[in-house]
């Protein structure tokens, strides 16, 4: 993805952007050229939960046992994961920002909303921001999280205060969200995953993301 950017003269003050989306690298795989164990592995994703295989599951068909085991993660972490799912949510927001993931974001926003997640809080997730009003648990992953994308790990007052709150169950959750939906994130960015319907980016790139057109 590349991005324009007019500068705040130029458009009357407004900051305003456009984007060059890359083309797919990995589309949907037609049913007639699968494998046979891509059927299966397709077959299992269908018949879980999600009840459909869309998303990162159509490029990670190329690899189907690896996608196989992989979707098992992920159906604990979204279904059976004992964390609230309203910070579940908030931490795979973080880790789809984090990698500016838009389809990822895009899908993630409405479950993150559904889990009762306020929208300000999203929003400041979004612009890369720290969230105002945070409740205690949310503050509490936040930080967590935030740490661990930018030191590799966290200290300990900071691990002592998740498990506090979550549980040493608990931190292991957070991290197991952190690290699937960043291998998750890393898949669809290398295989450009198109966002469905031809919607709009909801992610713009962050400033240290920000390239000058040559």
């Amino acid at each position: 993805m590349t991005s324009n950017e007019k500068s705040p003269a130029a458009s009357g003050g407004i900051r305003e952007m456009s984007y060059a989306v890359a083309p797919d690298r990995m589309p949907r795989i037609p049913p007639e050229k699968m494998s046979d164990a891509q059927k299966k592995a397709a077959a299992e994703v269908a018949a879980g939960p999600r009840g459909v295989l869309r998303g990162p599951f159509v490029p990670l068909m190329r690899s189907p046992e690896l996608m196989s085991r992989i979707q098992k993660v992920g159906e604990y972490l979204r279904f059976h994961c004992p964390l609230d799912k309203r910070i579940g949510e908030m931490a795979t927001l973080m880790a789809a920002r984090h990698w500016t993931q838009q389809y990822e974001w895009q899908a993630h926003h409405q479950h993150a909303l559904k889990a009762g997640l306020k929208p300000a809080i999203i929003e400041a997730i979004a612009e890369g921001r720290r969230p105002g009003g945070m409740a205690d648990d949310e503050e509490t992953v936040y930080d967590f999280v935030t740490e661990l994308f930018a030191n590799k790990s966290v200290c300990d007052k900071t691990y002592e205060r998740t498990v506090a709150k979550f549980g040493e169950q608990g931190v292991i959750d957070v991290v197991g969200v952190c690290g699937y939906y960043t291998m998750i994130a890393m898949i669809m960015n290398v295989a450009r995953t198109a966002i469905p319907d031809g919607k709009p980016l909801p992610l713009a790139p962050l400033p240290g993301q920000l390239r000058t057109p040559a």
